[in-house]
């Protein structure tokens, strides 16, 4: 953790990770003689009992003499997506409180499991080399508009059954969260899969360090696609102009992550869109087949007027797509 920023607060929700980090993290910060961290809990209002386990998070972190701060969701319950929901809602109260407070980061309890079941929920998915590389231990934060933040991992070389293991040596409890166990969601289905999985040689250690030898390809990826992407684009303000022709001519894998990271930049989100929606557009663009324009990961993707046609009449112009942004906003 030397390149992470402290101090920090660390998100507990009760759970065995979250709750073996928090220990870490004070007993850490109390052996470099460090500020401890400060303990945050999001009570999503989603189910009745969440309250009185947002309480008992805080009587833990207490117990453990820590500050915690206690932050609620508003407003009505989400009628779809629920995961992705309360995720968005859990980072921007974290975001808020860290703004408001000066703190530069905030630790999470992924462990090597999340990043082989993120590897498996992803490659379901049909991700591409980004979105199946393994989740970085000091990243940007999950959402754009908090820019100066980090989101931190210190646990990915972990496993949970030994991070519980350590709670238990300390005669220590945590919580389960029911939606843990729902089969309706695909992150449980695969955890009821593993005995299976392993059987056939599919292990947590060995799927997630395919993930790691896929970062290191991002990480070289990175690099040369930073070339493609200031010949065929230029930012201006919170849009972004186009030249459809240099993004089809450099190759697929470097054309694909340049146009991923404009539809980043312009929407302020920092998860990739899904790749196969990615591809089609990309593929669209290369084909001038793109008419009047198209959407994807909250951005809109069209023909640039006449005064800005930085790269002549197939000039496109990427800009945030307003009107799903609110919605969004109304059905969180």
């Amino acid at each position: 953790m030397t390149d992470a920023p402290w101090p920090g607060a660390v998100a507990v929700s009760g759970g065995s990770d979250s709750l073996a980090l928090m220990f870490f993290l004070r007993d850490w910060a109390k052996k470099l003689r460090l500020p401890p961290p400060v303990v945050l809990c999001v009570d999503h209002a989603l189910r009745e009992e969440s309250a009185g386990e947002a309480r008992q998070v805080m009587r833990w972190a207490k117990a453990a003499g820590l500050r915690a701060r206690l932050l609620v969701r508003k407003g009505k319950k989400p009628r779809s997506d629920i995961e992705a929901a309360a995720r968005e809602a859990r980072y921007r109260l974290m975001g808020e409180w860290a703004r408001a407070n000066a703190v530069k980061a905030i630790y999470v309890g992924h462990t090597r499991d999340d990043q082989a079941e993120t590897f498996l929920l992803r490659l379901a998915r049909g991700s591409g080399v980004d979105g199946l590389a393994a989740m970085r231990a000091v990243a940007r934060y999950p959402l754009g508009e908090f820019s100066e933040l980090a989101v931190v991992r210190p646990l990915l070389g972990f496993d949970r059954e030994a991070l519980r293991d350590a709670l238990r040596a300390r005669n220590h409890a945590w919580l389960d969260d029911p939606m843990n166990a729902d089969p309706r969601f695909a992150r449980v289905r695969i955890r009821d899969a593993w005995p299976a999985l392993e059987a056939m040689g599919f292990s947590k250690e060995r799927i997630a360090g395919a993930a790691t030898h896929l970062a290191r390809a991002r990480a070289a990826l990175d690099a040369v696609s930073r070339a493609v992407l200031a010949r065929a684009c230029r930012f201006d303000g919170r849009e972004a102009l186009l030249d459809p022709k240099a993004l089809a001519g450099a190759p697929r894998e470097l054309g694909l992550r340049a146009l991923a990271t404009v539809l980043m930049t312009v929407s302020e989100n920092q998860y990739r869109p899904r790749f196969e929606r990615l591809e089609r557009l990309f593929d669209r663009i290369g084909q001038g087949a793109l008419g009047a324009g198209s959407t994807l990961h909250g951005c809109r993707i069209g023909p640039a007027p006449a005064a800005r046609a930085l790269y002549g009449k197939a000039t496109l112009l990427v800009r945030r797509e307003e009107k799903r942004r609110k919605i969004m906003k109304n059905n969180e």
